[in-house]
């Protein structure tokens, strides 16, 4: 395969889930029951060949570099290449008002030096609240073949009046783009969905990003993609296994009720040659006590469970009190529930205490949301 560097956004879509990337990254939110976003877009990178990696971040990224660490986890601790952690950095050209970064953009002219400074002959580029298991290479390749200037991942999805933090595209029988616009609530039904992963030459977007800061861009897809549609060829690659996007807590919540369907599982974590890799911990069993009741739920490890779960997703070290019932829940690392306490859709973030015989409910499409290291 031709040489690759792969460039992931930690932080482009931190507002659309706030209650999650208060303290944290987008990438470093949270899933499934050990997992981190942004272990979906490395595990994807790794397993295609892609070995060296660039994590742009903007704040809030203290989690995520405790996360990513040297990238050994990943096979990612190299002295040529690796994984590298791009803070902020402000230049004159970056905006106007010589502010942090808000768009793709922004965040790739201020870090237009490492671009230009690599090797490779191609880039892509990836945001990282994709929940996916993708095979790149297979992308790429086609990219190659193709002789387009630009590939976009796409996937087939059936869009409905609430969807709006969407792209759609459209092409024409040869995969070609003839026009991209965001979901507005008014067109529905079964659409090409912008997956936010473009392959492309390097060199062609050194020349993007230098032609973009001459003209005062500032949006990768309405002021280069968009408005380059008639003059350049830009494809689609599509992909049609499973894929989740978070732009929002309920759908947060959703996908990882997914992960308790099997076909979910299985398209995520049962691909052969494909796995998803995290940062390992060594950690106890866990301990289900005599009386203790779980049914369909994902049980991290270092849990002590006395009551029922059903339903629900509990992350490391969590602890379920007597007589208490866990339903339609996600209870992340070292949660504390006490006893004859009643849940059902309730996300915890970490370390959070609920005392003894304590009532909450949310629902599936609004489920009810406690902050890190609260006591209620």
């Amino acid at each position: 395969m031709a040489s690759v560097v792969g460039i992931i956004f930690s932080n482009i879509h931190d507002k659309n889930v706030s209650e999650l990337t208060r303290r944290r990254t987008m990438a470093s939110v949270p899933f499934g029951c050990r997992y981190r976003l942004i272990d979906f877009t490395l595990s994807n990178l790794v397993n295609s060949g892609i070995t060296h990696v660039g994590v742009v971040t903007h704040y809030n990224y203290q989690s995520l570099m405790d996360h990513i660490g040297t990238g050994k986890d990943w096979d990612l601790a190299r002295r040529s290449g690796g994984i590298k952690i791009l803070p902020p950095f402000i230049t004159a050209f970056a905006n106007t008002q010589n502010s942090l970064y808000n768009t793709r953009l922004e965040a790739m002219k201020s870090m237009i030096e490492f671009i230009s400074s690599c090797k490779e002959e191609y880039v892509i580029l990836s945001d990282c609240d994709i929940i996916c298991n993708i095979d790149l290479g297979e992308m790429i390749n086609a990219h190659i073949a193709s002789g387009a200037d630009m590939t976009m991942a796409v996937k087939r999805m059936y869009i409905t009046h609430d969807v709006r933090n969407a792209e759609v595209v459209e092409s024409d029988a040869e995969g070609r783009i003839t026009d991209i616009s965001e979901a507005n609530g008014i067109v529905t039904g079964y659409r090409d969905i912008n997956l936010n992963i473009i392959v492309m030459q390097r060199k062609y977007l050194v020349n993007l990003i230098m032609d973009a800061t001459a003209h005062g861009y500032d949006s990768f897809t309405k002021d280069i993609i968009a408005k380059n549609l008639e003059n350049c060829d830009y494809r689609v690659y599509r992909y049609d296994n499973y894929f989740a996007a978070v732009n929002s807590l309920t759908d947060y919540y959703m996908c990882n009720m997914d992960l308790l369907s099997s076909s979910a599982r299985d398209s995520l974590f049962n691909v052969k040659n494909r796995p998803v890799y995290t940062k390992i911990r060594n950690s106890s069993p866990t301990t289900y006590e005599e009386g203790s009741n779980v049914k369909n739920s994902l049980i991290a490890d270092g849990c002590v469970i006395y009551g029922t779960v059903e339903n629900s997703i509990l992350f490391r070290g969590v602890k379920v009190g007597k007589n208490t019932v866990i339903k339609n829940s996600i209870l992340m690392q070292d949660t504390l529930v006490g006893e004859n306490v009643d849940l059902n859709c309730v996300i915890t973030d970490k370390d959070v205490v609920i005392r003894d015989g304590r009532v909450l409910s949310g629902h599936e499409t609004k489920p009810f949301y406690i902050d890190k290291l609260t006591v209620v």
